[in-house]
Order: C-alpha cells, then sequence, then structure tokens
C-alpha cells in the first residue's frame, strides 16, 4: 500500500477527531491541511507516517500543540456561540481534550496516546481523569434518541441516565422524533442514521436544527459514509458499536461547544 493510500484509510477518523478538538469542521480540517503539508515539506515527517495511524495523529499533535493558543487568541468569534465556547476553553484544557478523545473516540490505547502526545502513560491517564471530572460538572440537560435498535435505545438512555440528564423522549422514525420536538425542544440529539421505517435521521435532525440550534450526536455502523467530505460534516461522530466512555466523551464535547445555556 502506498503512503498516499496509507494516509487516505486514515485520513476520515483524523478529521473527525480534529473537528472534536477544535468544535469547528473548518478550524479542524485547517489543521489537518497544515499536517500534511508539514509532511510534505518535511522528509523525516513523511517518512515517520509509514508507520500507519499513530504517527499521522503524532504530526498533527505537533502542528496543534504549537499553534492552538495563537490561533484562539487570533480568532474573533464569528457568533455568540462561537464566543461562549472559547471562554469555556479556558476552563479546560486541550490536553485534557486530546487525551481523553485519543482515548474514547479515536480508540487508542493509554500507551498509543502517551506517544501521540509525546508525554509518559501516567500523565495521559491523569489528563483522561481530570477531562472525566469536567464532564461530572456538565449542568444537565433533556436528551432526545433517535434509534431504532430497542437495545440500543435502551443502553443510551441508562447512560445519558447515568451522567445526569434527562430523556425528553425516543423515536425509531423521522416521524416519531417529529412529535416529540413538537413537545418539547431538546437540548441534546442522539441520533442514528438508518431509521425503522427507512426514514433518515439525518432528515429528523434537519427538522429539529429547523426550529433550533441543538446538539448533536450521530451514532452509526457506517461513519465513512458521512466523513466523505462532498457536504457539511457533523462533528460528533460515534461509531457502532460503541463504548460508554465514547459516547460519554462526545456527550461533553457536545454541551461544550454546542450548549447555548449561559456561562458560569
Amino acid at each position: 500500500m502506498s503512503l498516499g493510500d496509507q494516509i487516505a484509510r486514515y485520513l476520515p477518523y483524523l478529521r473527525r477527531y480534529a473537528r472534536a478538538l477544535t468544535g469547528s469542521q473548518t478550524t479542524g480540517d485547517a489543521f489537518v491541511r497544515a499536517t500534511l503539508e508539514a509532511a510534505l515539506a518535511d522528509e523525516g515527517v513523511k517518512r515517520s507516517l509509514e508507520g500507519g495511524r499513530v504517527p499521522l495523529y503524532r504530526a498533527f499533535n505537533k502542528v496543534w500543540s504549537s499553534a492552538y493558543m495563537e490561533v484562539n487568541d487570533a480568532e474573533t468569534p464569528s457568533s455568540e456561540h462561537e464566543a461562549a465556547a472559547q471562554n469555556r476553553l479556558k476552563s479546560v484544557t486541550p490536553l485534557n481534550r486530546q487525551a481523553l478523545l485519543l482515548t474514547t473516540l479515536e480508540d487508542f490505547s493509554v500507551a498509543e496516546a502517551a506517544e501521540i502526545m509525546d508525554m509518559p502513560e501516567a500523565e495521559v491517564e491523569q489528563l483522561v481523569q481530570e477531562a472525566v471530572a469536567e464532564i461530572d460538572r456538565e449542568s444537565t440537560t433533556s436528551v432526545l434518541i433517535i434509534e431504532d435498535e430497542p437495545l440500543i435505545s435502551m443502553q443510551l438512555e441508562d447512560l445519558v441516565r447515568s451522567l445526569g440528564h434527562e430523556i425528553c423522549g425516543t423515536a425509531a422514525t423521522r416521524t416519531q422524533a417529529q412529535e416529540v420536538v413538537a413537545e418539547q425542544t431538546p437540548g441534546l440529539v442522539l441520533a442514528d442514521i438508518q431509521l425503522a421505517d427507512g426514514s433518515s435521521g439525518l432528515d429528523a435532525v434537519d427538522d429539529i436544527l429547523a426550529i433550533d440550534s441543538v446538539p448533536v450526536i450521530f451514532i452509526t455502523a457506517y461513519p465513512e459514509r458521512l466523513l466523505t467530505g462532498d457536504r457539511p460534516e457533523p462533528t460528533y461522530l460515534v461509531t457502532k458499536p460503541f463504548q460508554e466512555q465514547t459516547v460519554r466523551a462526545a456527550i461533553s464535547q457536545a454541551l461544550f461547544f454546542g450548549s447555548s445555556r449561559p456561562l458560569d
């Protein structure tokens, strides 16, 4: 397999990680492009990418770590929502989010995350614990679950409630989702893509977003179908079968960047 084919294989997942880390598809993709440009300009970095996914994320981490403070300070927020997200960034360090996302959303081992972040494993474990503590401090919200598999829906309900959130409704079809939202607008949506009657979770989410801006986490067995670059892509995307901590991390990130509640 050529180096180009290797990178192409992992690129959709690096872009997912970059968007979750930055809270922005545009900013996340800009860091990914900068990583690829750095690899083209440096033969040493380019050769290292032959080692697979860990070296690619390590190269991204070097670009992100050297630039994120400057970007956060230099960018002018384009909306009240973005300004709120940037203020929240001050209370949770990027390192905490990196460690949590790498070991949950991206499913790296602690040892691999330590290699990517260039720090001891014990420090990565500590960062993850701190990030989880921050998740536990999140204010509660109401959650709509759009999922046509009953067992998965119940699993998500139990998880959401264990995090202190409420369930405002569950839906197995687009029509059912519309009925729930007609009664109460959720503060967060967890949505599958393919629903019971052949309707689309994407369309159900579009219906909701037409009413109000709500953070959304998509949960699907086929993430590559959404990570094509052909349309605006979801920032928060969890792959089935999922781990509890992965969904937990995604919920924290979605509320961190997508909540419209006042800042403390």
